[in-house]
């Protein structure tokens, strides 16, 4: 989402050896900075940074990931695609999403600056020390997408899965 409308040239990331290298067709749905304990040891930092984009919008330049499941808090498991070689994480498919959606890790981007966080979620759990930027929307758990995200992230959402039933 926060990528800027003047600035045309696509997204493109990989790993540190690059053997994997890919290319983002198109801007975001969303993009989470998560807080959660979780994220936390499994990136060994103190959050994940997220691009949240329909998985045939990421366009495979070179090599090829191998994909390792691991657990989730939501006990759904996520597949997490990796380089064979340096091992970096560079998206992750959760179960929600199925194969649908990728999770891109943002820090694999060349230009990681382009994507910052729309929305900081779990901050309940968040470092003590980070500072939270003013101005972008930060919940203590997860959130209603319908409250956060732009109607464009939502038909996007919606094309993918069909309408979503009313949230609780």
């Amino acid at each position: 989402m926060a990528v800027d409308a003047g600035d045309r040239s696509p997204l493109e990331g990989g790993c540190t050896c690059r053997a994997v290298r890919y290319r983002l067709l198109s801007g975001p749905i969303f993009v989470h900075c998560c807080h959660c304990r979780w994220c936390q040891r499994e990136t060994g930092a103190s959050f994940a940074l997220n691009a949240m984009i329909e998985s045939d919008r990421v366009l495979l330049l070179q090599g090829q990931p191998e994909i390792v499941h691991t657990p989730s808090l939501s006990g759904v498991g996520q597949k997490i695609a990796r380089c064979p070689v340096c091992r970096i994480a560079l998206w992750s498919n959760y179960g929600g999403g199925g194969d649908l959606v990728r999770f891109v890790r943002v820090g694999t981007l060349d230009q990681p600056d382009r994507l910052p966080p729309d929305i900081h979620i779990f901050t309940s759990s968040k470092q003590p020390w980070l500072v939270l930027p003013p101005g972008t929307p930060a919940v203590l758990e997860y959130y209603d997408r319908n409250v956060y995200w732009p109607k464009a992230s939502l038909a996007r959402r919606e094309a993918l899965f069909g309408p979503a039933p009313p949230q609780r």
